[in-house]
C-alpha cells in the first residue's frame, strides 16, 4: 500500500474519505471549542499528512493554544504535514518521522487533552485494538477528548470499541451513523490517567488490504 498517494481519495468530497475527514475535523473544532481558556495539547497517531487536525485548526480562534505532536511513519507524509503546518504559520505543530505504536514517541506530550486516533483501528486486528484502548487512557488527560475511527463493514467491531473503551473510563460523546458509510467516535475520559508505560508497542499496523485478505482466505 502506497499511504502517501492513498491521501488522494481526501481530495474528492464525495468520497467515503472526504467525507470522513469534514466529520472529523468538524469533531475536533468542537473539541477545542469546549476547552477551558490555555495550552491544549494534542498528539495524533498514525498521523499521516495531517489533514484533520491541520485543517481543523486553519482559521479556528484557538489555533495558537495547541501545541501538537503528529507521528507517522511515511516521512513523505511526514514532510506533506510539516509543508502544510508552515504554510498556516502553525509553529507549535511537530511532525515526526517514526513508529507511532510506540510509546516512546508521545513522551512529553502525554496525557494530551485532545488525541486523535483516525485510520488506526481499520488497520490493526481486534486483539491491538483492544490493547489500545488501555494506552488510550495514557495518552488522553482527565477531561481529554478521543476522536477516532473505524469503518463499518462486517464483522463490525465499532461496538465493541465503545465497549472497550467506555469499560476503561470513557465516557461516549459522539458517534456517527451506522449507515454513514464511515465510522467517527467521540469519547471524553473521564479517569486519572496512567503513566506513559515507555518502550512498549501499542499495536502492530497490519494494513485494511491485508487484513481483508486474510479474512477471505478464512
Amino acid at each position: 500500500m502506497d499511504w502517501h498517494a492513498w491521501h488522494d481519495d481526501y481530495d474528492r468530497a464525495d468520497s467515503a474519505l472526504g467525507r470522513r475527514l469534514h466529520v472529523v475535523r468538524e469533531r475536533i473544532r468542537t473539541a477545542l471549542d469546549a476547552r477551558p481558556p490555555g495550552a491544549v495539547r494534542v498528539v495524533s497517531v498514525c498521523a499521516g499528512q495531517g489533514r484533520d487536525l491541520l485543517g481543523a485548526l486553519s482559521g479556528h480562534p484557538r489555533r495558537d493554544d495547541v501545541a501538537a505532536r503528529l507521528v507517522e511513519l511515511d516521512p513523505r507524509n511526514v514532510a506533506a504535514a510539516r509543508r502544510a503546518a508552515g504554510a498556516l504559520g502553525l509553529d507549535r505543530v511537530e511532525a515526526v518521522v517514526g513508529d507511532a505504536a510506540l510509546t516512546e514517541h508521545y513522551r512529553g506530550m502525554a496525557p494530551a487533552d485532545l488525541v486523535l486516533m483516525c485510520g488506526v483501528f481499520g488497520n490493526v486486528c481486534d486483539e491491538d485494538i483492544e490493547r489500545t484502548t488501555t494506552f488510550c487512557t495514557q495518552l488522553c488527560a482527565d477531561g481529554g477528548t478521543l476522536v477516532w475511527t473505524r469503518h463499518r463493514k462486517r464483522p463490525d467491531v465499532f461496538p465493541k470499541i465503545c465497549d472497550w473503551l467506555e469499560g476503561r473510563g470513557f465516557v461516549r460523546e459522539w458517534l456517527s451513523a451506522p449507515d454513514a458509510g464511515f465510522g467517527v467516535g467521540v469519547h471524553r475520559f473521564a479517569g486519572e490517567p496512567a503513566p506513559l508505560a515507555v518502550g512498549e508497542r501499542m499495536f502492530t499496523f497490519v494494513g485494511y488490504d491485508v487484513l481483508a485478505r486474510t479474512a477471505r482466505e478464512g
